[in-house]
This record gives structure tokens, sequence and C-alpha cells, in this order.
């Protein structure tokens, strides 16, 4: 009987179908992609300002596009990325502070982040709807 290498006496890490990520963990990820989000939306305003800018074409242009459903959709994701990244920014504030470090607080804030930044997005647009 050959002896075991010390690679095949090592136990397996646990892969991404196993590992279950701490909210946590979860959000510090969604707070670095919604900051990407927001630079890739800010320019979608900006071009439609520009479009508001130039011509009456150009705007109609803009409009047609961010009317879409697609439009629609990325300026529903862009105000919810909005929100996500400025309470999650709220929270890291919160803790420069030294309070809410502890796990089970940790973990609250977390996903009060997430239910606040889902509740302003559709507060946001329920509005919008109702004014226009």
């Amino acid at each position: 009987m050959s002896r075991p290498t010390a690679a095949a006496k090592r136990p397996l890490s646990p892969h991404l179908t196993i590992y279950r990520w701490p909210v946590t963990m979860t959000l510090s990820i969604v707070h670095r992609v919604t900051g990407g989000a927001l630079y890739v939306g800010t320019l979608l305003v900006a071009w439609w300002l520009v479009a508001a800018a130039t011509s009456e074409d150009w705007f109609n242009t803009a409009n047609a596009v961010m009317g879409s459903i697609l439009g629609q959709l990325v300026l529903i994701g862009f105000t919810w990325a909005m929100f996500m990244h400025t309470v999650g920014g709220l929270r890291h504030m919160l803790w420069d502070t030294g309070v809410a470090m502890e796990k089970h607080v940790s973990t609250q804030t977390a996903w009060a982040s997430l239910v606040a930044s889902l509740v302003l997005t559709a507060l946001t647009w329920v509005a919008l709807y109702l004014v226009v």
C-alpha cells in the first residue's frame, strides 16, 4: 500500500456551491459594484443632458432610449445603485465612529441597508409615476 502524499491529506476547500457568503461580505462586494455602476449611470445622465442642450432631435432620441423598457430598467437599476451605495456609505461612516462593529449588529445593518435601498428605490419610482 502506498503512503498518501501531503496533498491528499489536506481537506478540500469549500467552493462556491458549498460556501455560504455572509451578508456583510456580499454587501461589501455590492458596494464596490454599485460604485462602478454609478460611474456608468452618470455617463448616461450626462449624455441625456448634452442631448437636451444640443438639439430637439438628439433630445428626442435620448428620451426614446431612456423611455424604452430597457432604458427604464437601466434607470431603475441606477436608482437602486445610488441608494445602495449611499446607504452602504452611511454604514461605513457609522463604523468609522466605532459603533455597530459587533458581528450580529453588522449583519443586521447589512440587511437593513439592502431593505432600505429597495424601499427607497420603490418609493422614488412610485412617486415619479404618480407625478408624471
